[in-house]
């Protein structure tokens, strides 16, 4: 391993690369990253990084959205097939008959899609910001794709906006259950439970904290309390120990773990150091509609 990581350091000066993982990927993928963050965070830092190749270890629509932010860069992916399934649980058609069905409505897309889906939206979203842009958008009528949880949680937070919602899921967040919470917290009653609202409502309600991936990790590493169950895939854990080691954190169950994102490892960020073969391409249209709704995310966000 320490020849690897001595390597990946060699290479990355070597080919003016940087690296980064986003918080679901494998401990040590995310010791070897420059930056380590949220869908949020990592859109940011990829249009701020002076390198000009960015190695991003997540999966595809990440890697899509760094481009897209980034055309003149290269942008590698460590694995082509890590990719995310509800990133297309999204529909170009049924965002037509929206449109035609609603006159006064903006159609909303978690930054979890393929490039095809945002350049058919008008902003993009996370799950850091999704309240506070969907908040500051003129209009009345929201489509929210395609994660339908994160949707219904940002419609609980607007109850004078209408919300259209899509019915696509992160199969990691919608295997937590509600019974299965409630025995964890029988089993560990000082801990606080915190969640990401790609989980289903009667989670969210069992919660003691909702937000985003980073969000956790900043309320854990503030709170007072000792010990946690932490309602999200379970990657975060390395971040968590590493920023508060004497802290406990338990999981729900035994799914939290996407499959995706831990095709990537150390072995593979060092192929594609060597080999910059894994490019992200992107036809010129469809890279100029997506950014669109990309730009004006970064912009309200601010």
């Amino acid at each position: 391993m320490e020849d690897i990581i001595k390597r990946i350091e060699e290479l990355k000066k070597e080919k003016d690369a940087v690296i980064l993982a986003h918080y679901y990927t494998d401990g040590q993928v995310q010791a070897v990253a420059d930056y380590v963050g949220d869908s949020y965070y990592l859109s940011k830092v990829a249009t701020e990084v002076p390198q000009k190749v960015i190695l991003f270890c997540g999966v595809s629509f990440m890697g899509e959205s760094a481009k897209i932010l980034n055309p003149e860069k290269m942008v590698i992916m460590p694995d082509t097939y890590a990719d995310c399934p509800m990133a297309h649980m999204a529909d170009v058609e049924k965002i037509k008959e929206i449109r035609e069905s609603y006159e006064d409505v903006a159609v909303v897309c978690y930054i979890n899609s393929t490039a095809e889906i945002k350049a058919a939206s008008d902003v993009c979203v996370t799950s850091s910001n999704a309240v506070k842009i969907v908040n500051a958008l003129p209009d009345h009528n929201i489509y929210f794709i395609p994660d339908g949880n994160l949707g219904r949680y940002t419609a609980k937070m607007i109850p004078d906006k209408n919300f259209i919602f899509n019915d696509g899921f992160c199969h990691v967040h919608t295997s937590i259950k509600p019974e299965e919470l409630k025995k964890a917290k029988e089993l560990h009653p000082e801990a606080l439970v915190l969640a990401h609202p790609e989980c289903t409502w009667d989670v969210l309600e069992l919660a003691d904290y909702i937000g985003s991936t980073s969000g956790i990790i900043d309320f854990a590493v503030k709170s007072d309390a000792k010990a946690f169950i932490i309602c999200t895939e379970m990657g975060i854990l390395y971040e968590l120990k590493l920023k508060n080691p004497e802290k406990k954190y338990y999981s729900v169950g035994h799914r939290q773990f996407c499959p995706n994102m831990k095709r990537i490892t150390t072995e593979k960020v060092l192929e594609q150091l060597e080999k910059l073969s894994n490019t992200v391409e992107l036809n010129e249209e469809l890279y100029s509609k997506a950014n669109k709704a990309l730009d004006r995310m970064l912009a309200l966000a601010e």
